[in-house]
């Protein structure tokens, strides 16, 4: 599905409204679900499930008593409890004065710890599975590239090229393709000539043709916040020149960006069988490096591709949740790492995103199809979920901080001590939020 057929429909800003508030209703709606059906298995009532803040819209009350609500701002939701003091979860000692034991037993504060603990951890554990499980979904649905180097599709270009689907690939420029593991590093090592020869094996028999260097400036994707986006690019675009500069590899258009070093540069681009030239300038980026750190290089924000995709056999379902585990697993390392060296200085903190910068990222991989668009909501319903286990008073982290206190004290931190820590942990939040949307705004 071409999503970005909505864009052109409804225009930017709106497409990007749109797809932002879809993608953020399903991460809250399975981060409060997470809250809800845990808190329901361990006797926990609650009063209000709301999709979005403010005025209620819709409405409407389960048998169990709870209020399942769409409301007017669709920023956000909440599970507010029975004896919560308001729908941030705020504890309320006091809530239960008066009860029977057993009418206690069903409110929030009123509940054993280990049923309060569960319940409030349960939101980031549903958003960790609900992306393993898009994650593994996808790979599912993709498979995993052949062994073999057998072409499932040329892309279009405008070069000849003397590939066909179902060809394999046994050997580019007389040297024999190795296995896939390394054809990255042997695909960069081939000389950047405009034609050259490829041994396939077709139809039995094997012939040589002539095409590309493998890896041709084809745009593969693009980065939000980037200067590719600003200049529209699109996914499938080819680029031919650069400052007058024929371009036969993507290795080339990456040497020139890095020499250009800020400059403006002039790219001619070819799509659906025209050109047009397009002025751009690269952007300082921090990206993460082979050691685990992470290295400033000038990029005009597009991922590069093969001439080809290649064929892919399918994948086990034990195998694919392995691989969406993992990517839940690169997530929440890769996020940490950034932030860690935020913190300390090693890279910008133009780095950060606020809510409009993260509605831009949505916008760009939904742009790029059904499945980038998925693939994003994955990876942002890890990265919520993580910062809801930061030890901050009213995240996630927060409550389950003041458990731990209570759990080793054998008693719950006094209702005062409570509320200072709730404002100061509101006052950060805020304070992150800030900086996101400066850094939206400020940075390029």
């Amino acid at each position: 599905m071409d999503l970005s057929n909505l864009s052109a429909v409804f225009g930017n800003s709106a497409f990007t409204v749109v797809v932002f508030i879809i993608a953020l209703s399903i991460i809250v709606t399975v981060h409060e679900y997470g809250h809800y059906i845990v808190g329901k298995w361990c006797g926990i009532k609650a009063d209000v499930f709301s999709l979005g803040f403010g005025k209620p819209l819709v409405q409407r009350t389960a048998k169990d008593g709870t209020v399942w609500q769409i409301a007017a701002i669709p920023l956000g939701g909440y599970v507010k409890f029975a004896g919560d003091a308001n729908a941030a979860s705020a504890p309320d000692a006091h809530a239960v004065d008066g009860m029977a034991p057993d009418e206690a037993r069903h409110t929030m504060p009123g509940a054993p710890l280990w049923a309060r603990t569960l319940t409030v951890a349960a939101g980031p554990v549903f958003n960790f599975i609900f992306s393993a499980l898009v994650f593994a979904g996808l790979s599912l649905s993709t498979g995993q590239v052949k062994d073999t180097l057998e072409i499932a599709q040329v892309k279009p270009v405008p070069f000849e090229v003397g590939l066909q689907s179902g060809d394999t690939i046994v050997a580019i420029g007389g040297v024999a393709v190795p296995e896939l593991s390394q054809m990255g590093t042997f695909i960069e090592t081939l000389p950047r000539t405009a034609q050259m020869d490829y041994t396939v094996e077709r139809g039995g028999a094997q012939v040589v043709v002539t095409g590309p260097h493998p890896f041709p400036v084809i745009v593969g994707g693009i980065t939000p916040k980037s200067a590719a986006r600003d200049a529209r690019l699109d996914v499938g675009d080819v680029i031919t020149t650069i400052d007058g500069v024929t371009l036969n590899s993507f290795y080339e258009l990456r040497d020139a960006v890095a020499a250009a070093e800020g400059r403006e540069m002039t790219l001619t681009v070819w799509r659906d069988g025209e050109t047009f030239d397009s002025t751009m300038t690269a952007r300082r980026r921090d990206i993460p490096a082979d050691d685990g750190g992470f290295e400033t290089r000038w990029l005009i924000g597009i991922y590069g591709s093969t001439l080809y995709t290649q064929a892919t056999d399918p994948v086990g379902i034990g195998e694919a949740l392995v691989h969406g585990v993992e990517g839940v697993w690169s997530v929440i390392t890769g996020s940490l790492s950034g932030l860690y060296n935020m913190v300390v200085r090693n890279i910008s903190a133009c780095n950060l995103t606020g809510a409009v910068g993260m509605a831009g990222a949505v916008s760009t991989m939904a742009s790029q199809g059904i499945d980038s668009y998925i693939s994003v909501i994955a990876f942002l319903s890890t990265a919520i979920g993580l910062i809801n286990l930061f030890p901050i008073p009213v995240l996630d982290g927060g409550h389950l901080v003041f458990y731990t206190y209570e759990a080793v004290r054998g008693k719950p931190l006094p209702d005062r001590a409570v509320g200072i820590m709730m404002g100061f942990g509101l006052v950060v939040v805020l304070f992150f939020m800030s900086m996101g949307l400066a850094a939206d705004f400020l940075c390029k």
